[in-house]
């Protein structure tokens, strides 16, 4: 799967989201590098802070299915700008994602751009903060 189709999996896939509060559907599309497809929504929910975006619920799901070794990741909203993954997507992100694991941000008017994980959240936090010291 190139860029192209993988952005345009995180674009289909945002018209599944649930987002009755905010209408702002967010997809995304997780490939792994045995080469099986992800998607997630954001859902949203009445009690704020249980929603979950778009980014962790494809996580999840991979992991939840025995994947945890990813090749790159797509994300796709309604912006002006390219969406941008949440602080705390970020985090999980940084969690599963290599450091050099690139992620294409894209909105509905074409516009994109990659970055890598180190480049989306540097000096992140990671297991090694717990176990190095």
């Amino acid at each position: 799967m190139n860029k192209t189709e993988l952005l345009q999996e995180a674009i289909q896939i945002r018209e599944r989201a649930y987002v009755p509060y905010s209408n702002f559907p967010v997809g995304a599309a997780l490939l792994t590098k045995s080469g099986k497809l992800y998607t997630g929504v954001n859902i949203e929910n009445a009690a704020y802070p249980v929603t979950c975006c778009a980014e962790r619920v494809a996580i999840f799901k991979a992991i939840s299915q025995g994947e945890t070794d990813f090749s790159e990741m797509a994300v796709a909203a309604d912006t002006k700008r390219v969406a941008s993954p949440c602080g705390a997507c970020r985090q999980v992100m940084s969690e599963f994602f290599a450091q050099d694991m690139k992620i294409h941000l894209t909105n509905l008017n074409g516009d994109s751009k990659t970055v890598t994980m180190e480049e989306l959240l540097p000096f992140s936090f990671t297991q090694h903060d717990l176990f190095e010291k």
